[in-house]
């Protein structure tokens, strides 16, 4: 399977492909830290001519609305970015508030291991269908 470019990527999710857009998407993919709006525009800045603030948080919006681009949101209200839309757990460091992907295999162990009979007890009492468990941990640095 080859990967497809990003020129094709956004034009077959009717995004616009701007210069400044390609940059700010190619940053985020190779990016493993999931940066703020302010991270990847500093990260982008320098190498992208004209680029603002406002192209930055701009497309970052369009790209989540595509959903090529997920909003990791964090305690202090402050949102992170991930453009691996896939399913996979998070863990959050306190100290920095830095967020990290969980090895895909020990993430699908744990939640594969989540009581079904707990889940089947919440649906049953909240009246509602759960469609998918969402997990982020939260650590700090290792002593």
């Amino acid at each position: 399977m080859t990967l497809m470019s990003t020129h094709e990527l956004f034009t077959r999710h009717s995004l616009r492909c701007t210069r400044q857009r390609i940059a700010i998407y190619e940053a985020l993919r190779q990016c493993m830290s999931h940066p703020t709006a302010e991270e990847l525009f500093r990260m982008v800045q320098s190498e992208t001519r004209g680029l603002s603030r406002a192209t930055v948080y701009n497309t970052l919006e369009a790209l989540s609305k595509a959903g090529l681009v997920r909003q990791l949101a964090t305690a202090n209200g402050c949102c992170r970015y991930d453009a691996d839309t896939s399913e996979h757990l998070h863990v959050r460091l306190r100290e920095t508030a830095e967020i990290r992907d969980v090895p895909l295999d020990l993430g699908a162990q744990l939640v594969e291991n989540l009581p079904a009979s707990v889940l089947k007890e919440i649906e049953r009492r909240m009246g509602i269908r759960i469609e998918g468990v969402n997990v982020q941990l939260l650590a700090s640095d290792a002593a």
